[in-house]
């Protein structure tokens, strides 16, 4: 035989060619909760690292129909806060908290119960007079 694959052999009869693909966390939390999850990755010199991963986003809903707001980037709080007043909201009556279908039939609501209300008060001057 020779030496090198007498040597391969005798390696690959005593076991000490070992894998190491165990990881660990990095960050103090140790537990497998939602905000600590992980994925594994190999660097370029080989190496298992975790990566932690963000966490999934939601976009906003309007107030009343609950559909998704229009214009409003989807991010998480942290970033959200950090964003100008520009970007988190619509240029329009109730901005980044109702939608515009929503806005639209408030106003027309507001508008049918003044008109309702100026009738009556119509109706009353006439029975009055009469």
């Amino acid at each position: 035989m020779t030496s090198w694959l007498k040597q391969w052999y005798q390696r690959r009869v005593r076991g000490t060619i070992m894998v190491l693909n165990r990881v660990t966390y990095r960050r103090r939390l140790s537990y497998n909760t939602k905000s600590n999850k992980t994925h594994v990755t190999k660097t370029p010199g080989g190496k298992l690292v975790i990566h932690y991963a963000t966490k999934k986003t939601q976009i906003s809903k309007c107030g009343d129909c609950k559909l998704g707001l229009r214009g409003i980037p989807a991010v998480r709080p942290v970033k959200l806060a950090s964003l100008s007043r520009r970007v988190k909201k619509v240029n329009r009556v109730y901005g980044g908290s109702k939608c515009g279908k929503c806005v639209r039939s408030r106003i027309i609501r507001a508008f049918l119960i003044e008109e309702q209300k100026i009738v009556a008060k119509v109706l009353k001057a006439q029975a009055a007079k009469s």
